[in-house]
């Protein structure tokens, strides 16, 4: 019985995926709007520090902190 269940909320899902995709306009990007002004684009090197640098590294700051700002460690070699 469970097996019947999960075939029909898998088909259910996807029917619903499948409708809402082809029911969804297109995201009309290439048609500009008034007041856009869009900029000069980024190179490779700059997306990659924006989106893969940055977070990286305040990824490890915050870790930094938090390892040495734990006070757990230091009970537990007192005890």
């Amino acid at each position: 019985m469970d097996k019947k269940n999960a075939l029909r909320a898998g088909a259910l899902a996807s029917g619903t995926t499948l409708m809402m995709l082809l029911m969804s306009s297109p995201a009309l990007a290439l048609t500009r709007d008034d007041g856009d002004d869009p900029g000069p684009g980024l190179s490779v090197a700059q997306t990659l520090g924006l989106y893969v640098a940055i977070p990286l590294a305040l990824f490890a700051v915050i870790s930094g902190l938090v390892i040495l700002t734990d006070k757990s460690r230091k009970q537990q070699k007192q005890g």
